[in-house]
């Protein structure tokens, strides 16, 4: 069986964790196979680079860490299986990288998946591989890759979309579930659930797991009215929280505040409501043994049904399916 090559672009002064999170997962990959530990092999399955987006071999990271690569894109021979950005620097513009953009997209067409870590689906974005397609990145930067490429559908919520051959992740730790997805494509379930085993993970994420919780804690508006509302809805989930309702907490008509609350926040006043108790039923799931009929009388979602109507919506699993992946050993004991 011909080895994969992965090939993971250092971008200089992205955070090292993008680039070494997915390395160690398609190394200990092959650790496992070799090992006998799942499975039994004789050769590597994956041959795994990392590459330099510049001449220079040795890239310093954001935190100063610096990796001594093999090669630079730019000198890169022979076959390429899966080509992964590993992030972007955190302090330099987007369009910092014209000539790694340009590589890309000449290059991209060969590969059999192209995949981005965090910000690194800005360098997709602007090779145009990403034109037409779902996307997601980190969820602090999602807006400004919506605004700037309008003509990508971007999800701020998923820890990673795969569309066709091209796969985005969101922040940071979300490049290492993406690796897992990939070595669960190509080896299966067995030899990725071992590795998230090693790495001392919750069981493998799915892709469709929420950024929401990241995304809800910075959604707090620069209007003192608004924030106030903000505050006083997170301790009152439980309670009737109608537009007309926050409107007048508000002091404004329905109409009126369903515009401010949208434009200031970024998503409707229903939309946050719905993601707030969605979040606080997370902690529920995760944490106690309450019921489901408990956990969807406090979060306010009336009943069990509703809750997992709007929960697997949120989600893309039921609450039973997420407590068995999250909860803790008490909380699953009530499942």
């Amino acid at each position: 069986m011909a080895r994969k090559r992965i090939v993971i672009i250092a971008m200089p002064e992205a955070l090292s964790f993008d680039v070494m999170g997915p390395s160690d997962v398609f190394s200990l990959a092959d650790y496992f196979r070799l090992s006998g530990t799942v499975g039994e092999s004789k050769e590597p399955f994956y041959e795994v680079m990392v590459v330099s987006a510049t001449p220079d071999l040795i890239v310093r990271t954001a935190s100063g860490v610096t990796i001594a690569c093999e090669e630079s894109i730019f000198s890169l021979i022979g076959k390429v299986d899966t080509l992964i950005i590993g992030g972007l620097s955190l302090t330099k513009p987007r369009g910092y990288y014209p000539e790694v953009v340009n590589w890309v997209r000449q290059n991209a067409g060969q590969f059999r998946r192209v995949c981005s870590v965090c910000i690194g689906a800005f360098i997709l974005a602007e090779a145009g591989l990403l034109s037409g397609k779902n996307a997601t990145t980190h969820w602090h930067y999602w807006k400004e890759l919506s605004t700037n490429y309008e003509n990508i559908k971007v999800n701020p919520d998923p820890i990673f979309v795969k569309d066709g051959n091209i796969y985005t992740s969101a922040g940071i730790s979300a490049g290492i579930d993406l690796a897992l997805a990939l070595v669960d494509e190509d080896l299966g379930r067995d030899v990725s659930l071992r590795i998230a085993q090693m790495l001392v993970l919750y069981l493998r994420r799915p892709g469709n797991q929420s950024q929401f919780s990241q995304m809800l804690s910075q959604q707090l508006s620069n209007k003192q009215p608004i924030k106030e509302l903000q505050n006083w809805i997170m301790t009152n989930l439980k309670n009737n929280l109608s537009i007309e309702l926050l409107a007048e907490r508000a002091a404004m008509s329905p109409r009126n505040f369903a515009r401010v609350f949208s434009v200031d926040v970024g998503m409707t006043p229903g939309k946050y409501v719905e993601g707030l108790r969605v979040e606080s039923s997370r902690r529920y799931l995760e944490e106690t043994n309450m019921t489901m009929e408990q956990i969807a009388s406090e979060c306010g979602f009336g009943t069990s049904d509703t809750m997992r109507k709007i929960f697997h919506r949120s989600m893309n699993m039921t609450p039973y399916a997420y407590r068995s992946l999250f909860g803790s050993q008490q909380a699953q004991a009530v499942s």
